[in-house]
C-alpha cells in the first residue's frame, strides 16, 4: 500500500439502540462536529448508516459521502485492508455499526485491529452500549462481568451452556451477559425459568433507551411468579448473576 506521512483517523461512531431512542438523549453532541468532518464511512449496513446520518441533519448530502460495508460476510484480509486504504492515504472515516457502538460484539473489530496494526489512530466516540447500560442497571456485579454473545440454539447444548454459565456466576460471583436472536427472546426466557436455580439472579433488559425499555432483575423463583414480560422481537440482554 502506498501512503502518505499524514495518516487519517478512524473514529468509531456510536448509533441508537433503539429507533424509538431521542438523538438528543443518547448521543453527545460533539459527536455530529465529528461526523460532519467526514466524507467515508465503513458500515455495518449502509442502508441502515444512511438513515441514521440523515437523521442527525449533517452538513453534507448523503448522496456525496462514501460508504463501505464492514460485516459478518466481509472477508479478513485483502477486503479489509483495501477499506483502511484511504486513512493511510491521508483521509478519515467513521465506523458505524447497525445499533450502538462498533465493534462490541460487532464485526467493525476488523478495521480496528487492521489499523493499529498499520499505526492509524483509532478515536472511540461516547454513545450507548447495551452491555454497559444492562449491567449498568442490572443490580450485579459490575467489578466482573462477561459478555458470551450467542448461546447454542439447540438442545442438549443450550442448557449445557446456561448451566454453565450459572456455574461461573456463582461460584466466581462473575456476571454472565448473553443475546438471544430478537424473535427467540421468550423460549429463552422459558428455558432459562427451566434450567436456573431459584436462588439465581436473572437481569432482563430490553429495548434500552427506548421509551418502551423494561429493565428488571429478580430471583428465578420470583420470574417464575410473574407474567412473561414483553421481550418478543425486542433487543435483549440476559444476565445471570
Amino acid at each position: 500500500m502506498s501512503m502518505t506521512s499524514q495518516k487519517g483517523t478512524l473514529y468509531l461512531i456510536p448509533c441508537p439502540i433503539s429507533q424509538l431512542s431521542k438523538m438528543d438523549m443518547v448521543l453527545p453532541s460533539g459527536n455530529l462536529q465529528i461526523i460532519n468532518s467526514l466524507d467515508y464511512f465503513i458500515v455495518e449496513n449502509v442502508r441502515s448508516a444512511r438513515r441514521f446520518l440523515s437523521s442527525l441533519h449533517i452538513e453534507r448530502r448523503i448522496d456525496d459521502l462514501e460508504f463501505v460495508e464492514l460485516n459478518e460476510h466481509t472477508i479478513a484480509g485483502i477486503e479489509v485492508e483495501r477499506m483502511i486504504r484511504p486513512l493511510l492515504n491521508g483521509r478519515s472515516a467513521g465506523v458505524i455499526s447497525e445499533a450502538g457502538v462498533p465493534a462490541v460484539a460487532d464485526p467493525g473489530q476488523m478495521v480496528v485491529e487492521l489499523c493499529h496494526r498499520y499505526a492509524i489512530r483509532v478515536v472511540p466516540l461516547v454513545g450507548p452500549s447495551s452491555i454497559l447500560l444492562s449491567v449498568m442497571a442490572s443490580g450485579l456485579s459490575g467489578q466482573s462481568f462477561a459478555f458470551n454473545g450467542y448461546l447454542p440454539v439447540k438442545e442438549p447444548e443450550r442448557s449445557k451452556a446456561i448451566k454453565k454459565l450459572e456455574a461461573r456466576a456463582l461460584s466466581e460471583h462473575q456476571s454472565q451477559l448473553f443475546i438471544e436472536a430478537p424473535y427467540r427472546n421468550l423460549k429463552m426466557f422459558e428455558q432459562l425459568l427451566k434450567v436456573l436455580q431459584p436462588k439465581t439472579h436473572l437481569m432482563v433488559a430490553s429495548d434500552i433507551t427506548s421509551m418502551d425499555e423494561y429493565l428488571k432483575m429478580m430471583r428465578v423463583e420470583q420470574w417464575r411468579e410473574l407474567p412473561t414480560p414483553q421481550i418478543e422481537k425486542k433487543p435483549t440482554i440476559f444476565i445471570i448473576g
